[in-house]
């Protein structure tokens, strides 16, 4: 109850208070969500007491760049912590029966899956957030480096998590190899991102796009930062810059906490 009384104290005290006493009643009241002013209890948000978009993930994960980009949206949202309940996690299968995060519920019920693709919806739905450049021949570029982020550094990922999944035998030597393997993939598919897509990413006097927040995100696993601070430190510098953004910085201090 500790972190969750240190934020109630900073909401509208009326509502603050009338939830605070819920909690204090509550044994889960670790699986309270709060963001912006209201703070709400997991039974209402499963039961669609509450018409917003919803997104199910968990800390140090992909979900920190569609939670970001909601942040740029400036819209309503709750995140739904699969790690944190039962209910949370049967709630996620429903919507996605691979269980993967993200995935983002809409506010008419529906769900969307994959990140490049929640990241589409969000800025076609949101234009003036920028997500997605106006030009068309901009976006295109920029849709056209979500997919390759999915396709290439996400996808090594995946591999070097879940080395198991892609091996009959997973023997310990086998299971090195392949990490081995898709890291070294892994690190060069970031190298080719930073030469091939550094004209459509954010400059300081504009506001950061779906491309962006995503790069920001995926470079953070399995040594990619440290290895572009080494072959692109300009490409390392620009990722800082991303993480020290004031609508940003927030969101990645709560998937990451220094």
């Amino acid at each position: 109850m500790g972190t969750a009384s240190a934020v109630l104290r900073g909401l509208n005290s009326q509502v603050a208070s009338a939830w605070e006493n819920r909690a204090k009643a509550d044994t889960q009241a670790d699986y309270f969500y709060i963001h912006a002013t209201a703070i709400y209890p997991v039974a209402m948000v499963f039961s669609g007491g509450l018409d917003m978009y919803q997104l199910y993930g968990h800390r140090n994960s992909g979900a920190a760049a569609i939670e970001a980009a909601l942040e740029l949206c400036q819209i309503a949202y709750r995140f739904i912590d699969v790690e944190a309940s039962t209910e949370a996690a049967e709630a996620l299968a429903q919507l996605n029966p691979l269980k993967q995060i993200p995935t983002l519920q809409l506010p008419d019920g529906g769900a969307i899956t994959e990140s490049a693709a929640i990241l589409i919806h969000l800025g076609l739905t949101f234009p003036k957030s920028a997500l997605l450049p106006a030009k068309a021949e901009d976006r295109d570029q920029a849709i056209r480096g979500l997919v390759y982020i999915v396709s290439n550094c996400y996808a090594a990922i995946g591999v070097i998590d879940y080395p198991e999944r892609w091996l009959l035998m997973p023997d310990e030597a086998s299971r090195q190899n392949l990490v081995a393997g898709a890291r070294e993939r892994l690190h060069w598919s970031w190298e080719v991102f930073a030469d091939q897509f550094s004209a459509e990413l954010y400059l300081d006097d504009e506001t950061p796009g779906a491309l962006d927040v995503l790069a920001a995100v995926v470079t953070r696993w399995a040594g990619s930062r440290e290895h572009l601070r080494q072959t692109r430190p300009g490409f390392y510098a620009w990722l800082q810059r991303i993480d020290r953004h004031p609508v940003l910085a927030p969101v990645f201090a709560r998937h990451w906490p220094s």
